[in-house]
């Protein structure tokens, strides 16, 4: 079974789809670690992450694994360095190439094959799984999604100004909107849930109650 979470930067999909997947007994498939993943091989080897060709060859030598917590490129452990503001300035770059969503999408696709799983994203529900059993859409205000974010980079020691943050948050969702390729869209059978004012706990108690709800009527 797949369930995809989709939507805008901050939302807290990461978070959630981890925690829901943990209680489906499902297991987890960050897409955003992928890019992230690639984007950091990219600046970790010189390479302009705009150049497209460079990085699509780029992409074709990567050995990307995602396991628990834990994203390994070529066997390295790079969790921590994926996070870094320094990647996520150039990962929309990245994600706008093509030929590298078209590999990482192949690669989701074939992880998902193996089992139950909740897939994160933009594009879960419309471009790789288009026949998801549930498809939810994550929805929160900007002021919120900046403040989450602003927390999560003081958290890892990268102090930046909740202005700022909320600048750059407002721009993504520009960017996310008219990409060329894997732009944000609701899936049309998607269902919106928007966490504004609610903890995390009520956020995937609701969700698991949605699953759990399609799961009963597959046995039926």
């Amino acid at each position: 079974m797949i369930v995809t979470i989709d939507g805008p930067a901050g939302a807290g999909k990461s978070t959630v789809a981890r925690r829901l997947a943990q209680r489906l007994g499902f297991e987890i498939l960050d897409t955003g670690a992928m890019y992230r993943a690639v984007t950091w091989a990219a600046l970790d080897a010189n390479i302009d992450p705009a150049n497209a060709a460079a990085v699509a060859r780029l992409t074709d030598s990567l050995d990307i694994q995602l396991r628990n917590e834990s994203v390994l490129v070529n066997r390295r452990d790079v969790s921590r360095e994926i996070r870094e503001p320094r990647v996520s300035s150039e990962v929309s770059s990245v994600a706008d190439h093509p030929a590298v969503r078209q590999r990482l999408v192949e690669l989701q696709r074939r992880i998902a094959a193996s089992g139950n799983f909740v897939c994160e994203g933009r594009d879960q529900g419309t471009v790789a799984f288009p026949d998801a059993k549930v498809k939810i859409f994550l929805t929160a205000s900007v002021g919120q999604r900046s403040q989450r974010r602003w927390q999560e980079l003081r958290d890892a020691g990268y102090p930046h100004s909740l202005e700022e943050i909320e600048r750059q948050q407002t721009e993504r969702d520009r960017r996310d909107e008219v990409r060329p390729v894997g732009a944000l869209r609701r899936a049309t059978n998607a269902i919106d849930f928007n966490t504004d004012h609610l903890t995390i706990n009520e956020v995937v108690t609701e969700l698991e109650k949605i699953v759990r709800r399609q799961m009963m009527s597959d046995d039926k």
